[in-house]
């Protein structure tokens, strides 16, 4: 938070207030003694941005967060202002703001405020009824209000307490060196306390808690999922993993799935019994390990010997997307084998964050185990050899590939859903789109081997022949995991250049600060909406499939029907 009085007045006086008060200004109500009023008017005006239209519906909490916080982002830029205006003039203050211009902005904040919240009740009314969302209660709007005034406080509270503490430290400092030199090296001994207290104490015990919280679901077992009496499934009879090494997700994963009555009446022909390999973060030392074990697995339950391996990269807690594996299982009547692992057991998002590097040597030590059991095999006996994953497990399921040619002569298809801002190769292709082409849905080499699809219709994108093996990546307009980027701070994105996705408001618009705000926010509830909006990937996910592999007897009616069936599992 920015300071909001010039740390190089005189410290002798009373340091809370400007050094040219008068006794007119002793008498000015609180806020206008302890606020500035520049700031305030900053603050305002980006909280009333903070209610502009965003991806997805939110609710009062993450609302208020966002508003609470690009208000005190305002209120820190315009002390931040002020203060160079002062510097930049070699004045120690400057004159407070007469009582009329605080008058005058209670008057414009009150009716602005009113008047954004109706704007805010709008839109808001617009992208739930647009997705499928129940609309906000009128309460909410209150609720609203005073969190954000609350968030708000709080935010710039703390910025006033280091302002203290700052020119505490510039008080002592005078004694030694000259005022400048102090300011100088007050504020860098401030920031080196803060980044230290956050990296030693902060982040160690707010990791420390989460990995006590998260290992404990990763280690609660579900009386409705026990363990497989099959030996096609891992931790079942023969398993080199035991049911309990698995995981929460991954013995869910191994619990699910169609059965071979349910396959059969489905495709009206008598089922195989699919396989599913997966190796938890306690079934072996280490990643390398686990992926070793992992395709052991695959390779003991008879995988090789199916018509398609499926390698899968799970999210940060051993999620897979129920709907990218059944629908496999479905197309190919269970003559399938699908091997993956877990990594980590904290969710995606803080995955993202601290177990970056393990989603990436998860994907590519997996996919290297097993791509080296498929090639033992006579050419003409291997089975297909498909990667898949979404959101982390999308950007893990990249890793072994350095480019779309690489992926195009390693494997016989690929899915990705809701790719991440650092997946390479969606990057890539996002980066090196055709001309004309948006950046929610882009066209990469004519569409040679990768399409881009929000909605089935969109795998036919464009007309000229679409080669194999081929590549699919699912990714909504609405889906803020795909269009966060730390760069959306500073930098207008193309998206937002461009005409909007199918599911976007059209009035969305880009803030420097506020646009970042919101799309983090988005981010927390990014599965909160129904299926085809946000980052949620269900029914499409037929479509791609088919698309990729087109299995013998496959139809389009078939496609239809397989879509009333899936569910994520989430």
């Amino acid at each position: 938070m920015a300071i909001d009085r010039d740390i190089e007045k005189d410290l002798d006086k009373d340091s809370d207030r400007d050094s040219d008060q008068t006794p007119t200004h002793q008498k000015s109500p609180w806020w206008a003694r302890q606020y500035t009023f520049t700031g305030t008017a900053m603050g305002l005006v980006f909280l009333w941005l903070s209610m502009t239209p965003s991806l997805l519906p939110r609710g009062p909490l993450f609302q208020a967060l966002v508003s609470g916080g690009s208000g005190a982002i305002g209120y820190g830029l315009g002390v931040l202002a002020v203060w160079l205006v002062r510097y930049m003039r070699s004045k120690d203050s400057s004159p407070p703001a007469p009582a009329i211009a605080w008058r005058v902005l209670i008057v414009l904040g009150v009716v602005g405020t009113a008047l954004m919240i109706v704007w805010f009740h709008f839109w808001q009314d617009r992208v739930r009824d647009l997705m499928g969302v129940p609309r906000l209660a009128f309460w909410a709007h209150p609720q609203t209000a005073v969190m954000s005034v609350v968030v708000l406080f709080v935010l710039v509270e703390f910025g006033q307490l280091i302002r203290r503490l700052i020119l505490f430290l510039v008080e002592r400092l005078d004694r030694v060196a000259p005022k400048r030199v102090s300011a100088v090296v007050a504020v860098t001994l401030v920031v080196v306390l803060a980044i230290a207290l956050i990296n030693g104490v902060v982040v160690r015990f707010t990791m420390r808690a989460l990995n006590n919280t998260f290992s404990a679901v990763n280690n609660e077992e579900d009386p409705d999922n026990p363990p497989p009496t099959t030996s096609l499934r891992s931790g079942g009879p023969g398993s080199l993993a035991s049911w309990a090494s698995l995981g929460n997700q991954g013995r869910a994963f191994i619990a699910g799935g169609p059965t071979t009555r349910e396959l059969s009446a489905f495709n009206r022909a008598p089922a195989t019994e699919p396989i599913r390999a997966y190796a938890g973060l306690e079934s072996a030392n280490g990643i390398k390990a686990a992926a070793e074990l992992a395709a052991s697995e695959l390779e003991r339950e008879g995988g090789l010997h199916r018509k398609v391996v499926a390698v899968a990269t799970t999210t940060g807690t051993g999620w897979i997307n129920e709907a990218e594996a059944d629908a496999l299982e479905y197309m190919y009547n269970g003559d399938t084998a699908i091997v993956s692992m877990q990594y980590s057991f904290l969710p995606s998002w803080i995955s993202f964050l601290v177990d970056k590097e393990n989603a990436r040597q998860a994907g590519q030590m997996l996919f290297e185990a097993v791509s080296a059991r498929v090639r033992t095999m006579p050419e003409g006996m291997r089975p297909k050899l498909v990667v898949f994953g979404e959101s982390l497990g999308s950007f893990g399921g990249e890793a072994p590939f350095l480019s779309v040619n690489n992926i195009v002569a390693r494997t016989d298809g690929a899915l990705f859903s809701g790719p991440t801002f650092n997946n390479s190769m969606w990057l890539e292709a996002t980066h090196n789109r055709d001309d004309g082409s948006p950046e929610v849905l882009p066209i990469y080499d004519n569409g040679r081997n990768v399409r881009f699809a929000s909605r089935p219709e969109d795998l036919s994108r464009p007309a000229d022949p679409w080669a194999r093996p081929r590549i699919v990546y699912l990714q909504h307009a609405s889906d803020p995991i795909a269009w966060w980027n730390p760069d959306l701070i500073l930098s207008k994105p193309d998206w937002l250049r461009e005409p909007r996705g199918y599911d976007v408001l059209p009035s969305m618009e880009w803030i420097p600060f506020v646009t970042f705000l919101q799309v983090s926010a988005d981010m927390a509830v990014a599965v909160d909406v129904p299926d085809g909006h946000g980052h949620v990937y269900v029914r499409a996910v037929a479509d791609a499939w088919a698309a990729i592999l087109q299995p013998p007897g496959w139809t389009p009616e078939k496609t239809q029907r397989l879509r009333s069936l899936l569910r994520s599992g989430e």
